[in-house]
């Protein structure tokens, strides 16, 4: 059962799913990789990006996309206190693509945008789980503090899909463009949420 939900209301509404995105690569494929595959199974699902991602996907028509795919606003800013919340109480929290800036400072706690400020608080929830896709390359990952962010999110009960396995690691000067492995994080968001239940 989600905050803010009773068994009733979680037994009766499908699972709703909050995708966060920040600007890495294969983010502009985030609306055909997971948004409409986690919708097709009848879930719903509200889309939150970092700042910059919301310039790159507004850039290429992708928010409008997103918010009529899932009838929900993309939110990118704050919200006032008096304004009602845009979207309804999550079921899982899912961050894809993660870049480093993003995964740092989620590990250290810090909240400086929406994004980062909804997927931070869900990691002290036990009752939300989060699933994290970081997207970086071998430089980035080889910076000493990398690891010990990892071990962070992990300590915290993140599931990370990561690894050479999902998302083989290259320099950056010889990073191809690609996507994400977006079977692979849809797994995981259906492995949490099926684990709710």
């Amino acid at each position: 059962m989600t905050a803010g939900r009773t068994a009733t209301e979680s037994a009766v509404r499908p699972p709703m799913v909050g995708v966060v995105a920040a600007a890495a690569g294969g983010l502009s494929g985030l609306r055909i990789g997971l948004v409409e595959p986690v919708l097709a199974r009848g879930w719903r699902v509200g889309v939150t990006l970092t700042p910059t991602a919301a310039r790159w996907l507004t850039a290429i028509g992708e928010v409008e996309a997103l918010a009529a795919a899932t009838g929900f606003p993309v939110r990118s800013e704050s919200r006032l206190p008096e304004e009602p919340r845009p979207h309804p109480p999550v079921d899982c929290y899912v961050l894809a693509p993660a870049s480093a800036n993003t995964v740092a400072k989620l590990a250290l706690g810090i909240g400086d945008n929406q994004a980062l400020t909804q997927v931070g608080e869900a990691l002290g929830d036990v009752r939300v789980p989060v699933v994290v896709s970081p997207r970086v390359n071998a430089a980035q990952a080889r910076h000493p503090a990398w690891s010990g962010h990892l071990a962070a999110l992990r300590l915290a009960g993140a599931r990370l899909v990561d690894g050479a396995g999902e998302f083989p690691l290259t320099e950056p000067a010889d990073e191809p463009e690609r996507g994400l492995p977006w079977s692979s994080v849809l797994a995981a968001v259906v492995e949490a949420v099926d684990a709710r239940k």
